[in-house]
């Protein structure tokens, strides 16, 4: 079963038709952060290179460099699209061929920025985001008007936790090129303080300058994803079908819609829709939202577990750590001590709230709810309005016997979140 999930995963990232953003595109694992520019992979001034895909860049940048194998900002270009391919394919083989080819480029002109953004986002791709920062801030160095190093710096600050220092970053962002990529993060920035108000707004202007239709179905997906955790399914459906219209092989939003349909409590057209997109694009997260409305349709999830063990294990070999996703899947579907063994490594290196909760979900899962206590505090100490970090901060504090705080837990979660289902907690984590 192993192999043949790797070989399903090979199959799907191979066939997938990938569009290329240069200003927003997916992280898959990373929830926390909804953009990343290519790294400066599409803005040096000298040798631009145009393309109206990624596997387009790629192969035009290839060809370049059997011409000229000293062009390193060439080298630069093609490492950075190896990471923005990675990215929006799942398909983490990507990540060496892009570090060898950003060493290539450092060989050849040590310090040149283009190189350095690009193995910061390489290392924020890795999820070692304390590395991301590092080579972004020499990138910074080099070059202190280059917005791709901004954009990484913000990324990889909210992973770390340390969120002051990511608004800086963003508003650096706004202050030297404000448009969909800074916007998208101002969006997200605002959310994760509670402010759903401005976090649209932004939204709103990312979509006013999108002009690509990949740019127009990213905003309209996480205009979705808002409404969604909000509890409004239909206007959340209306982004989505939105998004696909103007991208329709922007998997994202067919996610979003299978999201929708869950929620809506359609769980077998909802398994429907996921097969499709796990066959596009095998993330974690979609992975682990098909399993759950298998099983909540009454099917057995267990290929779609075997899959995302098969996955789990790529991603090792390419050097990408990802603690998270197993601390969440052990602690909803499978041991709770394992869960906070992952919990407690991925708090120790990226100390955020998504990990502050993982961590105490876990420990409460294991039957330690005064050490899960303090991590569910942690969790929703920055106001974020998130119904699943409410939602276990109540189950703790029901476990420990303090009813009216678990009441008040609770009415949080409902009021943020009418349509939340603690039977699905992957739907209602951010995509």
């Amino acid at each position: 079963m192993k192999n043949s999930a790797k070989v399903r995963i090979v199959a799907a990232v191979l066939g997938l038709a990938s569009v290329l953003t240069v200003g927003a595109a997916l992280i898959p694992g990373d929830r926390q952060s909804p953009t990343v520019v290519v790294g400066a992979a599409y803005q040096t001034g000298e040798n631009p290179v145009l393309a109206t895909s990624l596997k387009d860049a790629i192969r035009a940048l290839t060809a370049r460099l059997q011409r000229l194998p000293d062009d390193h900002q060439a080298w630069a270009q093609l490492g950075s699209a190896y990471v923005q391919q990675a990215r929006l394919t799942a398909d983490p083989s990507f990540y060496p061929r892009a570090e060898q080819a950003l060493a290539r480029s450092v060989a050849l002109r040590p310090g040149n920025f283009a190189a350095l953004t690009g193995q910061a986002a390489l290392a924020a791709g890795r999820h070692d985001f304390a590395e991301a920062v590092r080579l972004a801030r020499v990138s910074e160095a080099a070059n202190p008007y280059g917005v791709d190093a901004q954009a990484v710096l913000a990324d990889a600050y909210t992973q770390l936790g340390r969120y002051g220092e990511a608004t800086r970053a963003i508003d650096r962002m706004m202050a030297l090129h404000p448009g969909v990529a800074a916007f998208t993060r101002a969006s997200y920035d605002a959310e994760l303080h509670g402010d759903r108000a401005a976090a649209r707004r932004m939204l709103e202007r990312a979509l006013g300058d999108a002009f690509s239709p990949a740019d127009i179905a990213y905003c309209r997906h996480y205009l979705g994803e808002l409404a969604l955790h909000s509890g409004d399914l239909k206007g959340a459906t209306k982004q989505y079908r939105l998004a696909l219209e103007a991208a329709p092989d922007f998997t994202p939003a067919l996610a979003g819609t299978a999201r929708a349909a869950a929620l809506s409590g359609r769980p077998a057209e909802a398994a429907d829709l996921y097969a499709t997109v796990v066959a596009r694009l095998p993330l974690a997260q979609y992975v682990t939202e098909y399993g759950e409305v298998l099983s909540a349709a009454g099917r057995d999830p267990g290929e779609q577990w075997a899959l995302l063990r098969a996955q789990r294990d790529l991603m090792k070999e390419a050097g990408v750590k990802d603690d998270l996703t197993w601390a969440e899947y052990e602690a909803d579907h499978g041991s709770p001590a394992r869960a906070v063994e992952h919990a407690r490594a991925e708090y120790a290196r990226n100390p955020n709230v998504v990990a502050a909760d993982a961590l105490a979900w876990a420990l409460h899962r294991d039957g330690r709810d005064r050490e899960a206590l303090p991590y569910a505090r942690e969790a929703t100490a920055t106001g974020w309005r998130n119904a699943l970090l409410h939602h276990h901060r109540a189950e703790i504090e029901r476990s420990l016997g303090m009813g009216e705080e678990a009441r008040k837990s609770a009415a949080m979660v409902r009021d943020i979140d009418p349509a939340f289902s603690p039977d699905l907690p992957a739907l209602a984590r951010l995509s």
